[in-house]
């Protein structure tokens, strides 16, 4: 089975209110066996644009990573993201292996 990930760079408008977001998408995560790969961190953009924030999430496979964005509980995490930041957001699948 190969693994899928969402790729997701951030650019966070309202700090303060940010961690509310974290905080109610957590109950999707745990649902849905993700895994941390990247949470934030120091990088440098070598080409093209970035944001402040890099985050890559692990899932079981495909299916799992696109069920868990569409899940009740993240979409409702993903409102109080949408009021607080801005990001791209990509799911994919990984390289078979």
């Amino acid at each position: 089975m190969t693994k899928a990930y969402w790729i997701v760079r951030v650019s966070v408008r309202n700090a303060d209110r940010y961690p509310e977001y974290l905080a109610a998408a957590r109950p999707a995560f745990e649902k849905f066996g993700a895994r941390h790969i990247v949470r934030g961190g120091r990088h440098e953009v070598m080409e093209g644009t970035a944001r402040e924030r890099n985050v890559v999430v692990e899932f079981k496979d495909y299916a799992t990573a696109l069920a868990c964005y569409r899940c009740p509980e993240y979409q409702a995490a993903k409102a109080i993201r949408n009021a607080n930041a801005d990001a791209d957001f990509v799911v994919v699948e990984g390289a078979a292996g």
